[in-house]
């Protein structure tokens, strides 16, 4: 089994309500797929969530991407990270 950890901040952190989140899959996912298994916290429209989740950019074990198709090992911490400022 592989278990990654995803952390979130700012606009993420209130459109999932969560703070962190450990995810485990048999064959290590893809940021893609650890994405589209969030759910939107409760009151949140799910298409406020997808939008945020669509700015955002990720840190994997402090290393910034924005390819969702990368692979992600067993360990790993993702940050998601949405821009700030309106950046």
């Amino acid at each position: 089994m592989v278990t990654v950890t995803l952390r979130f901040f700012a606009a993420a952190r209130a459109s999932t309500g969560l703070d962190e989140l450990e995810c485990v899959s048999a064959e290590p996912p893809t940021i893609g797929d650890l994405v589209a298994t969030l759910l939107p916290a409760a009151g949140v429209d799910p298409a406020d969530l997808a939008g945020v989740l669509e700015r955002s950019s990720f840190l994997v074990d402090g290393v910034t991407t924005r390819d969702r198709g990368l692979v992600v090992a067993d360990g790993a911490v993702v940050d998601v990270m949405p821009p700030f400022a309106g950046g």
